[in-house]
């Protein structure tokens, strides 16, 4: 504020105007708390130490450990220093490392990562059926739709393979529903045949 009076010559009472301050705020200074760099440093050294606690539970801690402070003023410090909890992933795959950090396999181009997914719902007399979704985490395109009274992993295998000879074998399939071992052993025949197949195609 006092650079912006002194280079345009005006009163301070028009700049605070003008900038929606009030004039209270130029004439009030600042006093830190005696105790602000002790607390400061605790609150980083616990952030470091619980890599998935926010300003809240560290609040908590700090008090277990003797501090009267609310977490009001652990939070303004908090922001002041730049702390942050990682984003926390879906619990679908996540892998969580000791440090607080998280590893997820993230899709860099299309035909990277699938998923696939199943969804339930009932017609109108009551009947459950339900629908095998695939989509290209990339793009977050639908590749397929299976729709039936009953889903099974031999269908699973069925879609995914059509889809194999369509766009090719992605990198990577994620899913939520685990295979049985033969299913898995099927799934692993097909991708292998699909390969043998298209080496064949590219000699040719």
């Amino acid at each position: 504020m006092e650079h912006v009076i002194a280079k345009y010559g005006v009163s301070e009472r028009l700049a605070c105007r003008v900038l929606g301050q009030h004039r209270s705020t130029q004439r009030k200074i600042p006093k830190e708390p005696e105790d602000e760099a002790a607390l400061t440093a605790d609150i980083i050294a616990l952030a470091t130490q619980y890599g998935r606690y926010g300003y809240r539970r560290i609040t908590a801690l700090l008090r277990e450990a003797g501090w009267r402070v609310n977490k009001k003023r652990v939070e303004r410090i908090w922001r002041r220093e730049g702390l942050k909890v990682p984003s926390k992933q879906p619990k679908k795959g996540r892998l969580w490392l000791n440090d607080g950090s998280c590893i997820r396999l993230r899709p860099e181009y299309p035909n990277h990562v699938w998923s696939y997914d199943f969804v339930e719902d009932r017609t109108h007399n009551g009947r459950k059926f339900r629908m095998l979704n695939i989509i290209d985490e990339f793009t977050r395109e639908c590749l397929a739709i299976r729709v039936n009274r009953k889903l099974k992993a031999v269908d699973v295998i069925d879609v995914l393979s059509d889809l194999f000879i369509l766009r090719g074998i992605p990198g990577h399939i994620r899913s939520d529903n685990v295979l049985c071992g033969e299913a898995v052993a099927a799934l692993g025949q097909q991708i292998s045949a699909r390969r043998l197949a298209g080496s064949a195609l590219q000699v040719e």
